[in-house]
């Protein structure tokens, strides 16, 4: 039997039976699609903390997920210690990361949905289990509806480059970033993907590369000191990120590079757009100042790809997971509501009035 495709693969779900979190274990990638099971508490912070599932939708809904199985096991009892419980299991699957909002916003809405259900144990339980498969049915529409928008700002036959993993892989379906290169392949744009490696964890050539050149794409991997010599070359015309937040005046948090990426292409005129769902815009963090940027491991700067290690003994490292765009570099920000153009400040509002309207 032929062995499926990654992109025939949702990169999290429910179990059928309701009792796990499934997703594919993203540290063995490209080299092997293996399926995790998870049921504890414990195993789905690790599994999010170690980057086995990640990007910001996918973590959300995993989340999600993770806290519907946590009021699983948490024994009925009175509502008001029920809750408590329930309380402490999204506090603690929070802290397995702390820069991705969606991973705060997902625990958020599960908790209120439980506050807001009549009735106790079994009927909370029960609620979370819709809102759980709710919020990861949303993520697949609000995707498509992130492609659609994002389609319209570029050509058939245009090169685009993209950084890290925005893609499938970093949502349940079709990604945020490359949302639009999978609904221009399908209708045959024709597009060039360039994507960037993405040192130190190398989502771009592990994760992008892979599942693009999977579905057809035309792709190309190249390091991350190689954005300046396309860009200069004339193979650019659009560069496409995710983020993991949004600030209020717009500045963005994705993967560390992501910054130098958007200071090259205000260089060589190469627009530069941030896609990003609308639960990935934090109105309630002004600036990109206030955002906390995870710091990780020196071990994946100096031996985590290696056979033997590739860096002195004792040397220092630092290891930020993200870094910040600033506003002014960036050309739009894609929403499924539309796209927002600067004044940040103003036009994200905007998104949200129109996110709350189509809700009424």
């Amino acid at each position: 039997m032929a062995m499926k495709s990654i992109l025939e693969y949702d990169t999290v779900s429910l179990s059928d039976d309701g009792a796990a979190l499934v997703i594919i274990d993203q540290t063995l990638l490209p080299g092997e699609i293996k399926l995790l099971h998870l049921t504890g508490q414990n195993e789905i912070w690790e599994a999010i903390q170690a980057l086995r599932v990640r990007g910001a939708p996918a973590i959300g809904v995993a989340a999600a997920i993770g806290l519907y199985l946590a009021a699983r096991e948490i024994k009925a009892g009175e509502r008001g210690a029920f809750l408590e419980r329930l309380h402490a299991a999204a506090e603690y699957l929070n802290s397995a990361r702390p820069t991705a909002v969606n991973l705060s916003w997902a625990l958020r809405r599960m908790e209120r949905t439980a506050h807001q259900t009549a009735g106790g144990a079994e009927e909370i339980r029960a609620a979370l289990h819709r809102e759980c498969l709710a919020m990861w049915q949303e993520d697949i529409d609000v995707c498509r509806r992130l492609g659609e928008n994002g389609l319209s700002l570029v050509r058939p036959g245009d090169g685009l480059l993209t950084h890290c993993n925005a893609g499938q892989l970093a949502t349940v379906r079709y990604g945020t970033a490359t949302a639009p290169m999978y609904l221009g392949h399908a209708r045959g744009y024709g597009f060039h993907v360039y994507c960037d490696e993405t040192r130190p964890l190398l989502q771009g050539a592990r994760l992008t590369s892979f599942e693009l050149s999977s579905a057809g794409i035309d792709t190309t991997l190249i390091c991350d000191n190689m954005a300046a010599s396309v860009m200069k070359k004339g193979l650019i015309d659009a560069v496409f990120v995710g983020c993991d937040r949004v600030a209020a005046n717009g500045d963005a948090a994705n993967k560390i590079g992501t910054l130098g990426v958007a200071v090259l292409a205000k260089r060589f005129g190469v627009p530069f757009y941030v896609v990003a769902p609308s639960s990935t815009i934090d109105l309630h963090t002004p600036t990109g100042a206030d955002i906390v940027i995870e710091e990780r491991s020196g071990d994946e700067i100096c031996r985590m790809w290696y056979e033997k290690r590739m860096a002195p003994e004792g040397v220092k490292t630092w290891n930020p997971a993200f870094d910040v765009t600033d506003n002014d570099l960036i050309s739009a920000i894609v929403t499924e509501y539309g796209v927002a153009r600067a004044p940040y400040t103003e036009s994200l509002r905007d998104i949200f009035c129109k996110k709350e309207a189509a809700q009424i």
